[in-house]
C-alpha cells in the first residue's frame, strides 16, 4: 500500500485522522501513564501509526528514550509531526536539563508549557503559545547527542509492507496505539499477521510490544468509510481476541492487560507484550 493519497484527508480509510488529538486532549498521554516512569529510559522506540506525533514526542521528551522514531502513512499527519517536534521544543522552559541523558550536557529547554508535573510558573510561561503563533517557534540547536529534539524523527511510510533505515538495529519498545482495526481492514488476516511479524522481527529479545486494539464491534462504522474496506470486512476471519494467540506463536508472552484508558470511543485496553524468542 502507497503512502496515503490526498484523498484519503478527507475520508481517512486508514484511521489517518487530522486533529486527532483534539479529540483526546491531555497533557500527557494517559496511556503511556500505564507504563512504569523509566520504562523507555536509554531505548529505542517505534511508534506505528504516529499521526501528529504527540506520542512519539512526549517519549522524546519526557520520558528519557534514546531515540523514537515516529511512522505514519499520510505524509500530510508527519509533516505536522514534525511541526509539532518544533513547537513543544519551543514550548519548554530553559531551566532544567534531561534527568535521563548523563553521557550529554543539558538542553537549554526541557518542560512543556501547561506541564502538570512542575509548580514553577515562571517555567510555563517562558515562551507562551501566543508567542509561537505570532512569531513562530524558535529555532532548533545544532545539537546531536540524543537529547530531546535530536532524539525524534519522523518518517512517511506504510511500515507493515515498507522497511526503513532505522529498522536494522531493531528496537528496544514498539508501540501499536490506535492502529490494529485499520491495518486489518485495510490488509485483511493477513495483512494483519504480516504486521505482527514485522514486529516480531524488529524487536530485540527481550523487547517490547505495547498494543492498543480496537474492539471489534468498532470495526462496522469504519468499514464503511470506502467500498474496499467494506468489502475486506467480509472476509475477517481474525478478532481483537485472537491477536494474542497469534503473537504468541511468533514468540512473544502471554499478553499483560496495562490497563483500560480513554472515554466514550476512545476507551480501550492496552495489553505488553515480550518478545521471548
Amino acid at each position: 500500500m502507497p503512502a496515503a493519497h490526498a484523498d484519503s484527508q478527507a475520508n481517512p480509510i486508514y484511521g489517518n485522522y487530522y486533529g486527532y488529538y483534539s479529540k483526546r486532549p491531555f497533557i500527557r498521554d494517559p496511556r503511556l501513564a500505564l507504563l512504569p516512569t523509566e520504562f523507555f529510559v536509554g531505548k529505542r522506540v517505534l511508534d506505528v501509526g504516529c499521526n501528529e506525533g504527540w506520542v512519539t514526542c512526549e517519549i522524546g521528551q519526557f520520558r528519557g528514550a534514546h531515540q523514537v522514531i515516529g511512522v505514519d502513512i499520510d505524509d500530510t499527519l508527519i509533516r505536522a509531526a514534525w511541526k509539532r517536534r518544533r513547537t513543544v521544543w519551543s514550548l519548554q522552559s530553559p531551566e532544567s536539563g534531561n534527568t535521563y541523558e548523563e553521557s550529554c550536557p543539558p538542553p537549554k529547554r526541557q518542560r512543556l508549557l501547561g506541564d502538570a508535573s512542575t509548580s514553577d510558573n515562571r517555567a510555563h510561561n517562558y515562551f507562551p503559545a501566543s508567542s509561537e503563533h505570532s512569531y513562530g517557534p524558535l529555532p532548533i540547536p545544532d545539537r546531536r547527542c540524543g537529547t530531546f529534539p535530536h532524539n525524534v524523527t519522523f518518517r512517511t511510510v506504510d511500515w507493515v509492507k515498507d522497511k526503513i533505515s532505522e529498522d536494522h538495529n531493531q528496537y528496544d519498545i514498539v508501540l501499536g496505539f490506535s492502529i490494529s482495526k485499520w491495518i486489518h481492514l485495510n490488509n485483511k488476516d493477513e495483512g494483519l499477521r504480516e504486521f505482527f511479524y514485522r514486529v516480531h522481527q524488529c524487536l530485540k529479545v527481550g523487547g517490547v510490544f505495547v498494543l492498543e486494539p480496537q474492539p471489534w464491534d468498532t470495526y462496522s462504522k469504519a468499514r464503511r468509510m470506502s467500498e474496499t474496506l467494506k468489502e475486506n470486512a467480509k472476509h475477517l476471519q481474525l478478532r481483537p481476541e485472537d491477536f494474542g494467540e497469534i503473537l504468541g506463536n511468533l514468540g512473544f508472552s502471554h499478553g499483560q492487560r496495562l490497563g483500560v484508558t480513554g472515554k466514550g470511543g476512545f476507551r480501550r485496553p492496552v495489553d505488553l507484550y515480550l518478545k521471548q524468542r
